[in-house]
């Protein structure tokens, strides 16, 4: 049990993102290339997974005074330092052998993120600004390998829109640092010495009113009309315009978004939001065919 929570499995839905290439695409229900992206999605996993390793075997001390991250198995003693680095070597092993499979233009996007990430941990986490920016990297990587693997070409559109989505939760998880270190006197993160909270809520402001231009502009663009085969698509950033509000009322007035994994897997609302996005999305792309029922 130690070595799963050393895993982080939880963490493994952000590469749920994988399958929005093939979701937009109206190609989510073709097994061969659902096949494909579950190899994909166990690659990223357990790639992901040696980063975490990595990331906690550095900082152990850190870890220790934080009062969450206290808990995990190497800042409290649980799995030895052997024992993990060993782990960390049989992920990449595992990670790479499912990345080659895929396939190697696969695999080379694969290798970005696990040296980007390396890299995060190796000293550019403790760079301000840079180290949200990497986090967001991230999540491009995933959509764009989840493309590579489904062989199916990205909207640049669905690409920012991505970036910024996953910069706003990373600000929104450094203001939870800022909040610690005001609370308890701890530094959390070297990186947290550039933040304080009115930079932090300007910029988390700033990128939540740019990505609801974005995504206005992205569903009434005349690509994505002739793409998706409606003008419609704009209907959906009701949710998430909903999805935005609740996420920062949980950042200013619950001050408790320290794990975007964790909300996703607690709060209702965020969840509601979600799933009706992805309904109403799936409505105007998958059903009806001829589109009668919308005229």
């Amino acid at each position: 049990m130690k070595y799963i929570k050393l895993l982080r499995p939880k963490h493994w839905a952000k590469n749920t993102f994988l399958l929005i290439p093939l979701f937009f695409a109206g190609e989510i229900f073709k097994p061969e290339k659902l096949l494909e992206l579950l190899l994909a999605f166990m690659a990223f996993s357990i790639t992901a997974s040696s980063i975490y390793i990595i990331n906690d075997y550095q900082d152990i001390e850190a870890d220790r005074k934080h009062p969450e991250k206290c808990k995990r198995p190497l800042a409290s003693g649980e799995i030895s330092k052997p024992a993990a680095l060993l782990l960390f070597a049989l992920c990449i092993l595992a990670g790479a052998g499912l990345g080659y499979w895929v396939g190697l233009k696969f695999l080379f996007v694969l290798g970005i993120y696990f040296v980007m990430n390396l890299l995060y941990c190796f000293g550019l986490k403790h760079i301000s600004i840079l180290d949200i920016i990497i986090l967001a990297i991230g999540f491009v990587l995933r959509v764009k390998a989840g493309g590579i693997a489904g062989n199916i070409a990205m909207s640049e559109w669905l690409m920012v829109m991505i970036f910024l989505l996953a910069l706003f939760m990373a600000i929104a998880k450094r203001r939870d640092d800022v909040l610690i270190k005001i609370q308890s006197g701890q530094e959390m993160r070297k990186a947290a010495k550039g933040y304080n909270l009115d930079y932090l809520n300007v910029i988390l402001s700033l990128v939540s009113a740019v990505i609801i231009v974005c995504y206005l502009m992205y569903t009434m663009a005349p690509e994505t009309q002739v793409r998706f085969h409606t003008y419609r698509l704009y209907y959906t950033t009701l949710f998430v315009i909903g999805g935005l509000l609740r996420y920062l009322q949980i950042t200013y007035v619950e001050n408790n978004t320290g794990s975007p994994t964790k909300i996703l897997y607690k709060d209702r609302f965020i969840q509601l939001t979600i799933l009706l996005w992805v309904l109403s999305f799936y409505v105007l792309i998958y059903w009806p065919t001829n589109k009668v029922f919308f005229e």
